[in-house]
Formats: structure tokens, C-alpha cells, sequence
């Protein structure tokens, strides 16, 4: 089978398995991948035999042909130890874009787990491409405009050149969430990362310039990642080529400098690696002694951190000593200065006072006698995987043979993968050189089964379990986090591993909504907490109400009646809905009562009394301050069941000897009446005369519902509200169930707007959920 081979770029500095040390054994991430795809007989020659005739003719929109890239990114993968089957997958990903139904194709050539890498793959390829196509789009309409504002002689707010990078880094955090969204798989970063380095291999190659957005994610975004995973051969070759098309007079300077000395540094550098081993061994310390090869970056990051000049530099010479024992290091310090003078400003003691991070090394800059400069790093080997692997190297899995949600048993693979999401998670901080990073409003924070969790800035563990769901939220009673146990109300921080503990049943506490305790964040979650006390005063409304008219068929000899019948005929939907507008005081037993007695005979018109019929030339108002509409002197009274007060919108319905009922428009029993007795509503409107030349006596009761949470010293908090209102409360009734308080104030009032404005204050009270007028 043939695969294309690009050259390295003639600048570009190689990494030898040899010199790095760690070609030889496969990074985390090849450990935890190795065997995520079924073994299958010749892989990888059937794979690219599948994808050849769909992409051989075919160009990325980098303008490399399709199947070499694809060749490449086996090869890529094949030298950092992914499986045959990873090979395989490199070249299903870019088939799947010319499949009808690749899925589908792909699950029947090859079986559903190369199928979804590939479709889950080829989903990040192409939401990346599209990003970058918007970026393009951006950029394009922004050199118009600067364009046109320099042919009319405007003046610009900012150099072209600071507007490409505000979009370069517009696009680094767009990519750098999309990576974050999709690392749930490791293939699929894998893919990637071996991809974006064969792009940038092709550019070298071709002396073409792939834009500075995509050099800039190059080496803010994948690098960093390689650098989180353990690929050091993709994350340094990656770092040097995408510095080179970002700085290339930069690039070319430094690698000219490099290869002037190049073959005598490395000469040098081997036998001092032979002398030290061999006097290491002579004294019976066991140790592995490695040249540590410089990279054009990271020499140039020194020299710009430490404002050095490039012969100030002194580990581009650099040895690594890995030794058994932390006393071992101070063995080998001890050695290395007897043999060589050492350079005592340049001596860090990293194992006494460890970086922040935790790191621990000894660094010593010494020269030989010809007074050649060079730097060794004394550590032990769980030193240098914590300075490899980051804090992963001490984060695996703690309880052995722990089940996570998904009922997975700890393992090695497990451990692995533990180990590299949560560099995934940590690898962001890094990024910024202000140690700020991007996603300062999100974190992210793992199930027991690994699974990644975003959640905004500040989230506790119960925000996490109503991300993981629902029904988990509702039932949770404690979290561990980092396997400690820890109050509910404790901040999440990224790659923290948390664990719910849940009971079988029961709902959340009220606790949760108060601001002030901090158990909340995420409004997923607040509205889901909210939801369910909604949910339980819904409940306690329809059992009131089931209740109340379950009594009132019982006293009226009516329990054969069928209740969806009843609420059917009375125009609503079913018992349930009855059941809830009784419980809520918004349809009054009374209508019920009237609805379920036989209708009276309608008066026909020529047996309606004359008073009603006979028109008055008088308009004067009735007792009650309500005229009816082209009638004078007609007896009139305001309905017990929505209690109408000026201005309200109001209607009239013709009782049986008690004259002319007066109900607001919107009142539900007026509403039942008006169907079932149409020819008996007349029209009425409140007399011309204002409140204050009715007199003091004017006034009309107003009922006020109420529902809060209760507690000591509601009643007089809500009492006070009207009586600072100047409004003579006649009547409370008030109900308790289970801390929630319904209350009906009947108050006295000579205009229903009061009524608004108290409303309003009563709804301010601490407490109070709920204020409507009855």
C-alpha cells in the first residue's frame, strides 16, 4: 500500500525517538484509544481501497488532494502507535462527506463503531471549516470597508493587521470549544490533531501560507492540546511550523542560528550524556540519562521571556537524569558539580520549594572545560510524569472498583482516559498569558464514568445533576467531589470528578431558590426546581378542589353524575381542569350549584314585567350607583361571586324576584350564566356620578387571593401593607398545607384601581408568590 510522505520543511528541527525519550512508549491518549475499535482482518488496506475511488480526484479546500492527505494522517497516527484500526478510521472520515447515508454505508462495510468515529469526525471537520469560512467572510467585509474608508481619506480606528488577529483569536476560542464539545471521543482529537499537523506539513511542503487564523489555532489550540496529551512528536513539530508561517523572518533567524552548530552541539551534548551515565553507574546510581533536543519555539518563548539573547540560552545544550529516589537527585547534583563548573546564579531547587503547579525538578546550568554551557534536569520518574502529564499523572481514579453512573468498574484503560479528559479540561488555563482563560463563565467537570459536564462558572453539584438529569437533580441528598464528601452548595472547579448521591423518591428543597444560600446557578436548574413546587401547589390546588365539589355532588344528590360530563357542560375540558379552577377560587360552587338545578322557563317578551320592558325618560342612577341601560329606577345588586367595583367592565343578568345582577365582564359564573341564559343578560354601566360625589358611603367589597410561602408574622406583614393603603379589610380567610399559605382578603374600596395599586405592594412582600383579584 502506498502512502504519500511529506518532507519536513528544510527549518523545521526533527524529533528523533532517541533524543526525546518518548517515541518509544505511546502517550496517554494512544494508551486509552488502543483498543476502542474492533480488531478487523487488513483494516486498514480495505479501508483505503473503500475510500480511494471517492477521493482520489477530490481536493480539500487547502487545495491538497484528498486521498494523500488521508495517507498522511495514517502515517501520522501509525508513528505515534495508533492502531491499525485508527489508520483505517483516517481514511472513513473524509469518505464519509462523499456517502449518501455514510452512517449506514460505513456500519455495513466496517461495523457501527468505525461508523460513528467517522460520522462524529467528519461533524467537528465540518464545523470547523465552516467557522473558518466565517472568519474568511468577516475579514473579507472588513478589508472593504477599510478599503473604502481609505479611498475617501477616512481615518481607520485600527491597523488591518490588528483587526486579522482580533478574528484569529475570534476563532482560536470558537475551535477550542468545538474540541472541548467533542473530546467525549479521544478518536475523534486524535483524528484531528493528526490531521492539522499533515495540513501544515502540506503548506511547508507546497511554500504555501495556510492564513494567520489557522497558524494561530495551530499553535494556541493544538499544540497545547498534543502538549496536554502526551504527543510531543505532533506538539512540538506543530508549535515550530506554525510559528513559522506566523513569524517566518523570526523562524528563519533562530533556525540559522541552530544549524551553524548544529552537528558539534549534538556531538557534544552525547558524550557528555555517555560521561554522565557511565560515572552515574560507576557510583551505583541507577539512572536514565537522555538528551533533551530545543525547539525554534521554545527557544524563542525563553529568549522573549527572559529578554535574553540567543547565547544566553544555555539549554540549548540540555541533559534530563531520571533517577529512582528524590535523595538519588541530590546524588546526581553533587556528581554533576564535582565534574563540571557549575553556574550558580542558574540553580533552582524545584523538589525543596515546587512551582505552583506542583512541579519538582532540579535544574543546574554547568560548563565543561572548554567552557561550553549547558543545562541537566535531575527528577525522579513520578517527577517526570507530573511534569509530562500534569497533574493527571496523580488524578487516576481512586476507588478501585468503583461503579459510575453508567456502571463502569475501574480499569487501566479507565484510568487512562480519566487521566486525559481531565488534561482536556485543565489544558484551557494554560492558554492565556494573562492566566485568564477563555471560558472564565463556564467549567467543566466529569461524571464518574468520565463523561464531560459543562456548567457555568460557579455551579454546584446540584447544578450538575439536573445537567446530568432531571430526575437526579429532583432526588439529590449529597456529592462527593474528588472522591470527599462535600456540602451541596460548594462551587464546582474544572476537571473535578463528581458523584451524586441520590435518594430513591422525594423533590428538592426551597432551600435551593434562595439567592442568598448559594445552592443554585444555572437557570436550567432554578427553572427546573421551580417547575417542580409548581408542580406540587398544582397538585394541592386540584385536590382542593376535587374536594370542594366532590361535597357539594354529595349535598346535592348528584355523586351518579360523571365528572368529565359536568365539566364538559360547563365548557371546560375535563374534571381536571374543574377540579383546578374551583381549587383557585377562578369558578365559584355557587355557578356550579346554579348549573347543576333545572333551568327556570324563559320569559317570553311579552311577559317580562313593564318596569323592564317600558323605557323612563329619567336616567337618573339606581341605589347601587348602576344603571341599566335605557331603564330607570330598576332594582340592581353586585354579585357575591366577583364582587365588580367601579371601573369594571360589567354586564347585567335578570334574576328571579332579587332584580338585576351586576357581574364583572370576566367573571366565570356571569360567563356560565350568559350561556346557558342569553335572553336573560342585559346591558349596564356604573353611573355617571364620581366616587367622591357618592358619597363617603360609597364603597364595595373586593376580594384578594393570595398564595405565598408561609411563615411567622405573614398575616400582619400583608394586614399592614393595606392598612398603610388606607383600605378597612372586612374579611380573611386564610389555609395552610405543607409551608404554603392561601389567603382571601375582603376589603373595602370606592375604586377597583386601589385595588391594582395594593396588589402591587402586597406582591413585594417577602414571601408572597401570587396576588390576584378574586
Amino acid at each position: 500500500m502506498k502512502r504519500s510522505s511529506s518532507p519536513t520543511p528544510p527549518e523545521a528541527v526533527p524529533v528523533s525517538s532517541a533524543a526525546s525519550g518518548q517515541a518509544a512508549k505511546p502517550s496517554a491518549i494512544v494508551a486509552a484509544t488502543s483498543d476502542s475499535l474492533p480488531h478487523q482482518v487488513q483494516a486498514l488496506a480495505r479501508a483505503r481501497s473503500f475510500a480511494e475511488p471517492l477521493l482520489s480526484s477530490e481536493q480539500l479546500d487547502t487545495g491538497e488532494n484528498i486521498l494523500a492527505h488521508a495517507d498522511a494522517v495514517a502515517a501520522i497516527l501509525n508513528d505515534i502507535g495508533g492502531s491499525e484500526a485508527m489508520q483505517a478510521a483516517a481514511y472513513l472520515v473524509y469518505a464519509c462527506q462523499y456517502l449518501n447515508r455514510p452512517q449506514d454505508v460505513i456500519a455495513k462495510a466496517f461495523g457501527d463503531n468505525f461508523a460513528a468515529l467517522a460520522v462524529e469526525t467528519t461533524k467537528l471537520v465540518q464545523l470547523q471549516r465552516q467557522t473558518r469560512a466565517k472568519t474568511a467572510e468577516v475579514q473579507a467585509k472588513k478589508d472593504e470597508e477599510r478599503q473604502a474608508a481609505q479611498d475617501q481619506a477616512l481615518p481607520l480606528a485600527s491597523p488591518g493587521k490588528s483587526s486579522v488577529s482580533e478574528l484569529a483569536a475570534s476563532q482560536t476560542e470558537n475551535v477550542r470549544k468545538m474540541l472541548l464539545a467533542f473530546s467525549r471521543d479521544l478518536r475523534v482529537v486524535m483524528l484531528r490533531l493528526a490531521s492539522r499537523l499533515q495540513t501544515l506539513r502540506y503548506f511547508a511542503a507546497s511554500k504555501g501560507d495556510p492564513g494567520e487564523a489557522m497558524a494561530s489555532e495551530s499553535l494556541h489550540v493544538f499544540a497545547p492540546l498534543a502538549n496536554r496529551l502526551g504527543i510531543w512528536q505532533i506538539k512540538w513539530e506543530m508549535e515550530d511550523l506554525a510559528f513559522r508561517f506566523l513569524e517566518p523572518q523570526t523562524y528563519k533567524q533562530v533556525a540559522r542560528l541552530l544549524d551553524e552548530k548544529r552537528a558539534e552541539r549534538e556531538t557534544h551534548v552525547e558524550q557528555v550524556r555517555m560521561q554522565l551515565e557511565q560515572d552515574l553507574l560507576r557510583q551505583g546510581v541507577t539512572a536514565s540519562v537522555q538528551g533533551r533536543p530545543k525547539h525554534i519555539y521554545s527557544i524563542v518563548k525563553k529568549m522573549r521571556g527572559k529578554s535574553l539573547n540567543f547565547d544566553q540560552v544555555f539549554d540549548i545544550r540540555a541533559l534530563r537524569v531520571v533517577v529512582p529516589h528524590a535523595d538519588d537527585c541530590y546524588a546526581v547534583l553533587a556528581l554533576v558539580h564535582a565534574q563540571f563548573t557549575p553556574v550558580t546564579e542558574e540553580f533552582d531547587d524545584y523538589i525543596a520549594k515546587p512551582k505552583p503547579n506542583g512541579y519538582q525538578s532540579l535544574h543546574t546550568v554547568v560548563r565543561d572545560v572548554q567552557g561550553r554551557a549547558f543545562e541537566i534536569q535531575i527528577r525522579t520518574q513520578a517527577m517526570h510524569d507530573h511534569a509530562e502529564h500534569g497533574v493527571a499523572a496523580h488524578w487516576a481514579y481512586k476507588e478501585a472498583g468503583a461503579k459510575g453512573y453508567a456502571g463502569v468498574a475501574a480499569s487501566s484503560e479507565y484510568d487512562a482516559k480519566i487521566a486525559v479528559l481531565r488534561q482536556l479540561l485543565a489544558w484551557e488555563r494554560d492558554l492565556s498569558g494573562t492566566g485568564q482563560g477563555l471560558f472564565d463563565d463556564r467549567i467543566y467537570v466529569l461524571t464518574p464514568d468520565a463523561a464531560i459536564v459543562e456548567l457555568p462558572q460557579g455551579a454546584t453539584a446540584v447544578d450538575f445533576a439536573y445537567t446530568v438529569h432531571t430526575s437526579l437533580g429532583h432526588r439529590c441528598r449529597g456529592a462527593r467531589v474528588d472522591g470527599t464528601m462535600v456540602t451541596l452548595n460548594t462551587p464546582l472547579q474544572n476537571g473535578q470528578t463528581v458523584e451524586i448521591t441520590a435518594a430513591k423518591e422525594g423533590g428538592p428543597s426551597r432551600d435551593w431558590l434562595n439567592a442568598d444560600l448559594g445552592y443554585l446557578v444555572s437557570h436550567r436548574a432554578k427553572s427546573k426546581v421551580r417547575a417542580w413546587f409548581n408542580a406540587q401547589a398544582m397538585e394541592e390546588t386540584v385536590a382542593r378542589g376535587r374536594e370542594a365539589v366532590e361535597k357539594l355532588l354529595q349535598r346535592e344528590g348528584k355523586t351518579a353524575l360523571k365528572l368529565d360530563d359536568l365539566a364538559v357542560s360547563m365548557g371546560l375540558a375535563s374534571a381536571q381542569e374543574l377540579f383546578e379552577h374551583v381549587g383557585k377560587d377562578e369558578l365559584s360552587l355557587r355557578s356550579i350549584e346554579t348549573h347543576l338545578r333545572p333551568a327556570e322557563p324563559a320569559l317570553a317578551a311579552t311577559e317580562m314585567p313593564l318596569w323592564i320592558r317600558k323605557p323612563r325618560k329619567s336616567n337618573s342612577g339606581s341605589p347601587g350607583g348602576v344603571l341599566v341601560v335605557g331603564v330607570d329606577s330598576l332594582m340592581t345588586q353586585l354579585a357575591k361571586c366577583c364582587k365588580p367595583a367601579p371601573p369594571d367592565d360589567i354586564g347585567g343578568f335578570v334574576t328571579r324576584g332579587k332584580g338585576v345582577s351586576i357581574h364583572r365582564a370576566d367573571c366565570s359564573d356571569f360567563a356560565h350564566l350568559r350561556k346557558k341564559s342569553p335572553d336573560r343578560v342585559i346591558d349596564v354601566q356604573w353611573g355617571g356620578q364620581s366616587a367622591s360625589s357618592r358619597g363617603s358611603d360609597s364603597f364595595y367589597p373586593v376580594d384578594v387571593a393570595i398564595e405565598a410561602l408561609d411563615r411567622q408574622g405573614l398575616l400582619r406583614d400583608i394586614s399592614d401593607v393595606f392598612a398603610r393603603e388606607k383600605m378597612n379589610v372586612i374579611g380573611v380567610q386564610t389555609q395552610s398545607v405543607k409551608g404554603v399559605a392561601w389567603m382571601t382578603f375582603t376589603i373595602e374600596v370606592t375604586d377597583a384601581r386601589q385595588v391594582a395599586r395594593a396588589m402591587s405592594v402586597v406582591g413585594d412582600v417577602a414571601g408572597v408568590r401570587v396576588v390576584r383579584r378574586k
